[in-house]
């Protein structure tokens, strides 16, 4: 979730993505866009509850089936040589893409990302963003709003793009990358107990 800043920014000079990586003096939550420095949008209460509660149930899960390992901002990640460098909320990294994770940042697209948007990142999350991971090689992109309570899903087909996914009749939504994860998108707003839903799952 970014937001570009809108009154007169104080842009800093311009970096390689190298460098902005060994910086050390930088503010951790930004990304790199076209050799520059950008500001991330404020989160709110509801971004880091539904975070939170996100990522305690993706890592059980993938740790659980040893299926790689779930990141989060402010962990970057580089789709492509000629794409911004942008830190997900929430990235998967298959098993089998583990060779893409370097000591600071994934060097490739994840398998999964998740952006839960903010009032200031809403147009990026939805349109920058969509098109990097698109085009970057993202097989499912994941969109969270918890102020509206919606949650979108896409999946890349084999056109290489990205397609917006339905619930089941169940109200159920099943991943694509991560067999046997489902979730009911209700969870995201309401957050039952995260040990309940692991024994849903069966991890426990």
């Amino acid at each position: 979730m970014t937001q570009q800043l809108t009154s007169t920014p104080t842009r800093s000079k311009r970096l390689t993505y190298l460098d902005f990586l060994k910086a050390s003096d930088l503010d951790p939550h930004v990304e790199w866009v076209n050799g520059e420095v950008v500001k991330m949008a404020p989160v709110s209460n509801e971004h880091q509850d539904v975070a939170g509660f996100l990522l305690a149930l993706l890592r059980a899960f993938v740790d659980f089936h040893g299926l790689g390992v779930v990141r989060h901002d402010p962990f970057q990640m580089k789709t492509g040589a000629d794409l911004p460098g942008r830190a997900p909320d929430i990235i998967y990294i298959s098993k089998r893409n583990l060779s893409r994770l370097k000591q600071n940042h994934l060097q490739g697209p994840a398998d999964l990302v998740i952006e839960i948007i903010s009032p200031g990142s809403r147009g990026i999350d939805r349109g920058e963003k969509y098109h990097e991971y698109e085009q970057g090689g993202v097989r499912e992109y994941g969109l969270i709003d918890p102020i509206r309570k919606q949650a979108e899903f896409y999946q890349r087909g084999r056109d290489d793009r990205f397609h917006p996914t339905q619930l089941s009749d169940a109200g159920v939504y099943r991943s694509a990358v991560l067999k046997g994860l489902w979730i009911e998108p209700e969870w995201l707003w309401k957050r039952p107990s995260v040990p309940e839903i692991w024994k849903r799952w069966k991890l426990v």
